[in-house]
């Protein structure tokens, strides 16, 4: 596979920042780094995508139906619009995720954008090779997407000055971190990418 490079925002999302309604302890710190990853791409004319969390209003995903978290980002809610701050680009491809009310939906490659192709499947026409991530949450999403980028054959870079953690259990993000290095994630950060000046050709 090509080793084309893309960037992957994970579900900056209202309800994951603070006053949503399953907020990540100082989730909004991501938007500012993500914004400029986010111009660094466009401007060397890479791809950008973005997935969110997009639940139906019944979901086992929610404990008020078994499952293991409150009600968030229910379709068409404010909780679920992207962070008003972010700046998506022009061209940025959305994928929801959750939409099934028997799945969690954890991984941005269990979503599908608006023409209903996976992000697998924009990968692989796009030739992207190298799936920069970062967003919400480190231990949940972030981790999920990072994780299944490796199994369908991607190079990951965690961008770890633009991801949070929900932390439910102390040491959680530590240990999601740890997963995906120990898979094979590399761990880079915004700063990195913004001193050089075209990283297109770098492995």
């Amino acid at each position: 596979m090509s080793r084309r490079k893309a960037l992957m925002i994970v579900d900056v999302q209202n309800d994951f920042c603070p006053g949503g309604a399953l907020p990540v302890p100082e989730g909004d710190r991501v938007v500012e780094p993500l914004n400029r990853a986010a111009g660094w791409f466009v401007a060397l004319g890479l791809p950008v995508f973005a997935s969110r969390d997009w639940h139906p209003p019944v979901s086992r995903h929610f404990r008020e139906w078994g499952g293991p978290w409150p009600g968030h980002c229910i379709q068409g809610t404010p909780g679920a619009a992207f962070h008003p701050l972010l700046r998506l680009p022009e061209g940025t491809r959305v994928f929801s995720k959750g939409s099934d009310p028997d799945s969690h939906g954890y991984s941005a490659f269990e979503g599908r954008c608006e023409r209903g192709r996976t992000l697998l499947e924009v990968v692989c026409e796009l030739g992207v090779g190298h799936l920069y991530v970062g967003g919400l949450a480190t231990d949940y999403c972030v981790r999920a997407t990072a994780l299944e980028a490796l199994h369908s054959g991607l190079e990951v870079t965690l961008l770890a000055d633009a991801v949070a953690g929900v932390e439910l259990s102390s040491g959680d993000t530590a240990a999601a971190v740890a997963e995906m290095t120990g898979a094979g994630v590399r761990l880079g950060s915004v700063e990195e990418l913004l001193v050089q000046s075209d990283f297109r050709s770098l492995p």
